[in-house]
């Protein structure tokens, strides 16, 4: 029987177990998912168990996107433009790490029909996902992409990386269509200390597990469309799935019944 992990620390709101179980069941695969909180100590030996075979597939959640890349022998192109990490997988003798949050990202955008092409973005947060995101609003042809997080340094590096991005100090909003919140306030019921006097603009939750966080309920009340990240979530599991079992799975209403 063949063993996946998502990884992460904390890790009990993860849904993606429920997910990659009912592919598993639907496409008769004889294999399981589980989750499992980890120290940053315990990574190396964790992915060692990939190379010895003993698993078959990881999913890297926060915080570890950025440090597991110094255990893994080859890059894909999106790990190396991101420096972000969310699958590993073995192939041959070399244990790669790739990113599907980037087609994650996109996919579940094109799904829910938000059209980024020449929009002004505003990004709060400089967490493991958001290179990510920002490989993904360039190549769909977003104008502007604005960064900022409590602590700007993180922001500075993060533009290290994309010089295109303008990083702003936390508090100062600009004109923007989209709103997108990557920090993780609102996991545990808390809200932004952000005040926005918008309406009709699109704000955005990486969070899928609240369904609606504190950020996303005040926006919908001011008047604005709201989304979570549910279907990213769906679109990046996926593609995980399909590498490591050559199965393209469904994506269908009782597939996002699943994470209700």
């Amino acid at each position: 029987m063949k063993k996946f992990f998502v990884i992460g620390n904390p890790i009990s709101h993860s849904l993606s177990p429920e997910l990659h179980n009912f592919w598993i069941k639907k496409n008769k695969i004889n294999a399981v998912y589980d989750k499992i909180k980890l120290e940053e100590s315990e990574l190396k030996d964790f992915i060692n168990k990939l190379r010895n075979e003993e698993i078959h597939g990881i999913n890297v959640t926060v915080p570890f996107k950025n440090k597991v890349i110094k255990y893994l022998d080859k890059l894909s192109l999106e790990v190396e433009t991101t420096g972000s990490v969310n699958t590993i997988y073995k192939s041959g003798n070399d244990i790669i790490g790739h990113n599907t949050d980037v087609a994650g990202f996109e996919l579940g955008l094109r799904h829910s029909k938000i059209n980024v092409l020449h929009k002004s973005i505003l990004i709060l947060g400089a967490g493991g996902v958001v290179p990510s995101i920002i490989y993904s609003l360039l190549s769909m042809g977003c104008k502007k992409i604005f960064l900022s997080n409590r602590t700007i340094e993180k922001a500075e590096n993060i533009k290290k990386k994309f010089n295109e991005i303008e990083v702003l100090k936390w508090r100062k909003i600009p004109d923007f269509d989209i709103v997108i919140n990557a920090t993780s306030v609102g996991l545990k019921g808390d809200g932004l200390d952000l005040d926005f006097n918008t309406k009709n603009k699109v704000f955005y939750d990486v969070i899928y597990n609240p369904k609606e966080t504190l950020f996303l309920k005040k926006a919908k009340e001011n008047g604005n469309r709201i989304e979570n990240g549910k279907l990213m979530f769906v679109y990046q599991a996926n593609q995980s799935f399909s590498i490591w079992n050559n199965v393209i799975p469904k994506i269908d209403e009782e597939v996002l019944k699943i994470l209700e």
